[in-house]
């Protein structure tokens, strides 16, 4: 435990308790619904239904994209998520499917060819959606920093190909925060991303444009990366599905920003984001390729089976932020979901070593070799600006860089108040935290845990926040999946849920969970629509 970095946390937990009336307020005055009803049935199947009807051709690919490029130009205005679009090219790729689909076997052999369609391009005339950070070609790959306005990408990220290959159609990219800095999406490039249940509220970071649009039934399957939440932020920000997959799964050529040290490639990891969570499933197959095969994600899990441990909190210090009443409950329910309605193992369990959780996710975070020092300039490294009169051009409003971005550089240059020497003692702590997971869970065990501390925070409040994200990054750096998982709405009427930890390599767990949770709490709900 750094002294320093919780006398911080102590002054952040009194700026928290001085707003603490101004929050109160401002989230019990609800704002007017604003986002245009639902109209279309198409928009309410999952990416997994839509597939299957088009390959049945009981739908067209043409129709399936013109109905969600129409819900993105009637929402977008309004959540301001899209950074590039390439409607016209999408729909010529839908009408090429249908075309293809047309000329398909005869009728004696059309369940062969659906099944192999199946199996194959599972996802063929899918409409998706792809974060700006994960490359797309032709498309803008700034990923919300001035330095790179205006630059596009040259080829499609390995992700995004294997999406491709699945016959997944890109509709366009989305916002992000300034390199994937921040948990809250606002840049100086596209300014900042709304939520689609509460305008004056983020969608979460990095993954925010995705969530946006995803939660506002503008999309039925997206990409997103996380390196310390940024899917499962968004996710639960929005009340959508969001998952996490164990390092190494899903390529990472084509991200950016990106770092060719060894446990960067542990901590980012590229996985789904979708509406239902059977999408889950179907969105990481086919984006891991080839490598999903090593995770068993066709063989089916008996809940009943699992021992399912679970906490409500993270550990009370300084440093912490407290879980909101309503999300500890809920999580007291959806262990009691899984005891009574599928007599699964539910354990309460107490893992002290969370008190240091801020600092075993910093030390290993920003001990890392190739992340982004906007202090640097890009075409003469030999110059690096200084860190006070940049942070005070970025308060005044003078900085190319953006202020998430700038706190990020800032921590990120005094280590978090951690002094070097310490490094390597929470290092070892870390180690021997994934050591004890991999032992308490094994093969057939999840942990429930808070994604978030709170909703959605207001834009800007995340200042505040910022160490709630020990509940999310800790598991970046055990290097084990996690899914976020809705479980409906708050007094507020906002999105509130849970995430679901399993061992390394034991997606399939969370998954199994996942589905399980959203037949007893509900799943995703659309946002309030404008009559």
């Amino acid at each position: 435990m750094e002294p320093l970095l919780h006398f911080v946390g102590a002054l952040l937990a009194l700026v928290r308790l001085v707003l603490a009336p101004v929050r109160f307020f401002r989230a019990w005055r609800r704002p007017e619904p604003f986002l245009p009803p639902l109209d279309n049935p198409l928009l309410t199947l999952s990416a997994t239904r839509l597939a299957q009807r088009i390959r049945a051709k009981e739908v067209t690919s043409e129709a399936a994209v013109q109905a969600y490029v129409a819900r993105i130009r009637a929402v977008n205005p309004h959540l301001n998520a899209v950074v590039e679009e390439r409607f016209d090219a999408a729909l010529e790729e839908a009408r090429a499917v249908d075309r293809e689909l047309a000329s398909a076997p005869t009728p004696a052999d059309a369940d062969t060819h659906a099944q192999r369609l199946a199996r194959e391009r599972p996802l063929l005339g899918v409409p998706i959606t792809v974060k700006e950070s994960c490359s797309l070609k032709g498309m803008s790959h700034c990923v919300g920093t001035m330095r790179r306005r205006g630059l596009t990408a040259a080829d499609d990220g390995a992700a995004v190909a294997h999406l491709r290959k699945a016959g997944a159609i890109p509709l366009c990219v989305t916002t992000t925060p300034e390199l994937c800095l921040g948990w809250e999406t606002n840049n100086l490039v596209t300014g900042i991303t709304r939520n689609p249940f509460d305008l004056r509220r983020t969608p979460g970071g990095s993954s925010g444009g995705e969530a946006a649009l995803i939660g506002a039934g503008a999309s039925p399957l997206g990409i997103g990366s996380d390196v310390a939440g940024s899917i499962r932020v968004p996710a639960q920000c929005v009340g959508i599905f969001g998952h996490k997959p164990s390092p190494a799964l899903v390529p990472l050529a084509g991200h950016y920003p990106m770092s060719d040290d060894p446990n960067f490639l542990r901590f980012l990891v590229l996985g789904p984001m979708c509406r239902y969570a059977e999408d889950l499933r179907l969105g990481l197959v086919a984006m891991a390729g080839d490598a999903a095969s090593a995770l068993r994600l066709h063989e089916e899990v008996d809940v009943g089976q699992l021992r399912v441990f679970f906490m409500e909190s993270a550990p009370a210090t300084w440093l912490s932020v407290p879980t909101d009443r309503e999300i500890r409950q809920r999580i007291r329910r959806a262990a009691r979901y899984l005891q009574e309605h599928h007599k699964a193992d539910v354990r309460k369990t107490d893992i002290q070593d969370f008190i240091d959780g801020v600092e075993i996710g910093g030390s290993a975070f920003f001990a890392m070799s190739g992340i982004p020092d906007l202090l640097i300039d890009p075409v003469n490294p030999k110059n690096r600006r200084n860190l006070w009169l940049e942070s005070f051009k970025c308060i005044i409003g003078q900085s190319d860089i953006s202020p998430q971005a700038m706190g990020f550089t800032f921590l990120q240059n005094i280590n978090l108040f951690i002094p070097q020497k310490r490094m390597s003692y929470y290092q070892q702590m870390g180690k021997a935290l994934t050591a004890k997971f991999v032992e308490m869970l094994g093969e057939d065990g999840v942990f429930l845990f808070p994604t978030f501390p709170t909703d959605a925070n207001f834009h800007n409040e995340i200042f505040v926040n910022i160490p709630g994200v020990q509940y999310l990054m800790i598991f970046n750096v055990l290097g084990m999946p996690s899914t976020h998982v809705p479980l409906g709405l708050n007094k507020n009427g906002m999105p509130i849920g849970l995430q679901v930890v399993a061992a390394p390599n034991q997606d399939r767990l969370c998954l199994a969970v996942a589905e399980a949770l959203e037949k007893g709490f509900g799943g995703w709900e659309p946002p309030p629509a404008a009559v």
